[in-house]
C-alpha cells in the first residue's frame, strides 16, 4: 500500500495495551474482564470470528466498518458498537485514517439481560454518544483502574460498565422511544409497584411516592386502581399484610409488634385490626392455625 508523503497524510503509530481485571470472578452475575485502547494501523483487521464474551468498543479517532451477522457499518469517531458473544463479527479500520478506540469486555448470567435493557439489542448493535458524554473518560477510568491493581479496581469497573451503558440507553432510547400514552401508564404502575416492594418495611408516603417518581399523585392514584383495581393505599396495605404472614409463619420467635414493625406498620393494634379485616383472623390465631398444621 502507497501512502502520500506529505505531513498531512502521515499515519499515526501503533499502539495497542489491555488491562485485565485484577480480580477473576467468572462466577459472578456480571463483572468485567479487561478493558484496552488501541491506534490502530491502515486495514487492520479483526475476524470474521466469535467471542463468548461482550466486547464494546467507541472510536475515539478515524474511521472503519464493522460487520455484524454479515451487515456492515461505517463508523467514524463518536460512534460505539458493541459485540455480543456468539455473533459472527469483523472489523477493520479505514486505509487512509486507521481507527482508534477503547473497549470493556464484560460477562455473566446478568450482561444479556443488562445490555439489553440499554437498548442494545442484536438489530441494533451501534449507537452514536452525546459529544460530551463520559463513556470515553469512563472506559479510561477502567483500564487506569485496572492498571493499579488497587483492592477494589473490580467492583469500580462495574460501576463504570454501569454508568457506560446508562449513557449508551440515553443515546438509543432518547427521546424517540418514548412509550405511547397507555405503555407509559403501565411502566408508572409498574414504577409504583416496584417502588412499593422495595420500601414497604418503611414508611411509605403514597405523596413522597408520587414525588419520588415524577408523577402527579391524583393522576397516578387513578391509573393505579384502573390498572390494578386498588388504590395504592390499598395495595401497600395488602402487601404489607401479605409480608406479615410470611413472618408470621417462617419467624415464630418473633412478636407481633415486631412483626408489625418489620413491614412498615408501627402501631401494633392498627395492624391486627387490618390483619383481622383481610384474613377473617388475628395475626396470633393465624399463626397458631399455621403452627398446628405443621
Amino acid at each position: 500500500m502507497t501512502h502520500s508523503s506529505s505531513p498531512s497524510a502521515q499515519l499515526p503509530d501503533f499502539s495497542y495495551s489491555v488491562a485485565p481485571n485484577p480480580v477473576y470472578d467468572d462466577k459472578g452475575m456480571l463483572y468485567v474482564l479487561f478493558a484496552g485502547e488501541s491506534q490502530t494501523l491502515p486495514e487492520h483487521k479483526i475476524g470474521p470470528k466469535i467471542y463468548d464474551y461482550f466486547l464494546l468498543h467507541i472510536v475515539e479517532e478515524g474511521r472503519g466498518t464493522f460487520v455484524h451477522d454479515g451487515q456492515p457499518y461505517e463508523l467514524e469517531a463518536g460512534d460505539a458498537f458493541l459485540i455480543r458473544p456468539g455473533r459472527l463479527v469483523s472489523y477493520i479500520s479505514d486505509s487512509r485514517r486507521p481507527w482508534r478506540y477503547r473497549w470493556i469486555s464484560f460477562a455473566g448470567k446478568l450482561a444479556e439481560d443488562t445490555v439489553r435493557t440499554a437498548g442494545l439489542t442484536r438489530q441494533h448493535p451501534v449507537f452514536r454518544p452525546a459529544p460530551e458524554s463520559d463513556i470515553p473518560r469512563l472506559l479510561l477510568h477502567t483500564l487506569e483502574s485496572f492498571r493499579s491493581r488497587r483492592a477494589g479496581a473490580h467492583l469500580a469497573s462495574l460501576g463504570y460498565l454501569h454508568l457506560i451503558l446508562s449513557a449508551a440507553e440515553d443515546v438509543v432510547r432518547g427521546d424517540s422511544a418514548l412509550p405511547a400514552a397507555d405503555t407509559a401508564g403501565s411502566l408508572a404502575v409498574k414504577q409504583m409497584i416496584r417502588y412499593m416492594t422495595d420500601q414497604y418495611a418503611h414508611p411509605v408516603s403514597i405523596e413522597d411516592m408520587c414525588q419520588s417518581l415524577g408523577y402527579n399523585r391524583a393522576y397516578l392514584s387513578r391509573l393505579f386502581k384502573k390498572e390494578t383495581g386498588a388504590a395504592p393505599v390499598t395495595y401497600l396495605l395488602r402487601l404489607r399484610i401479605d409480608k406479615a404472614r410470611g413472618l408470621l409463619r417462617e419467624r415464630p420467635d418473633l412478636s407481633i409488634q415486631q412483626i408489625a414493625s418489620s413491614v412498615g406498620l408501627t402501631d401494633p393494634l392498627y395492624f391486627s385490626r387490618q390483619f383481622q379485616r383481610l384474613h377473617g383472623q388475628s395475626p396470633t390465631a393465624y399463626r397458631e392455625s399455621v403452627l398446628n398444621r405443621t
